[in-house]
C-alpha cells in the first residue's frame, strides 16, 4: 500500500524527522495496536483532541497505558472547562477520523501538549489512516511538534 495521499506521513516527511511507517491490519484494541505494532502498550501514544473554547483544539498525547488527568490539563491552560469533541468534529478540526488522529499533517496545527512520560523512548503515533502508525523518538517528535511537555495523565483505574 503506497502513502501518497496521506497527510501524516508527508508531514513527517517534511519535518525531517526520523520516522517508520507501521502499517498493521485492523486493531480492537491498545493491546491488540501494540502487539501489531511490536511495541509496549505506553509507546502506543494516543493523540487526543480536546476542545478548550469555541474552534480552539489542542492535541494531547498520552501514553497507552494512561488517560488524560483533567484536573492537571485544566490546571495547565488556566481554564475551568475542556471537553472532548464528538467524532465528528475531531474530523472537522483536524482532518482525521478517531483512531487515525495524529498531529503531523492535521488540517490545523494544533498546540500540542506531550505528557512527559513519553519522553525517552521510541513512540507510535497515529499514521492518518487506519492500520498505519508513524514510529519517532518521543523528544524528536516533541521538539518538531513544538509540543508543551507536562504531566498531565494518571493511571486510569488507580488501585
Amino acid at each position: 500500500m503506497g502513502f501518497s495521499g496521506n497527510p501524516a506521513v508527508a508531514a513527517a516527511e517534511g519535518s525531517g524527522i526520523a520516522f517508520r511507517v507501521v502499517e498493521h491490519g485492523p486493531v480492537r484494541s491498545l493491546a491488540e495496536a501494540a502487539a501489531a505494532r511490536g511495541v509496549a502498550v505506553p509507546d502506543v501514544v494516543k493523540t487526543i483532541v480536546v476542545r478548550v473554547g469555541d474552534g480552539d483544539y489542542r492535541f494531547v498525547l498520552v501514553p497507552g497505558d494512561r488517560v488524560i488527568s483533567w484536573p492537571k490539563l485544566r490546571a495547565l491552560l488556566g481554564v475551568n472547562r475542556l471537553s472532548m469533541p464528538d467524532a465528528a468534529t475531531a474530523r472537522d478540526a483536524t482532518g482525521y477520523e478517531r483512531g487515525t488522529i495524529t498531529p503531523f499533517g492535521s488540517t490545523t496545527a494544533w498546540p500540542v501538549i506531550a505528557d512527559e512520560r513519553i519522553l525517552g523512548r521510541e513512540i507510535t503515533l497515529g499514521g492518518g489512516r487506519h492500520g498505519v502508525a508513524l514510529a519517532v523518538d518521543a523528544g524528536a517528535a516533541v521538539e518538531v511538534l513544538r509540543a508543551t511537555v507536562a504531566d498531565v495523565s494518571e493511571v486510569e483505574f488507580p488501585s
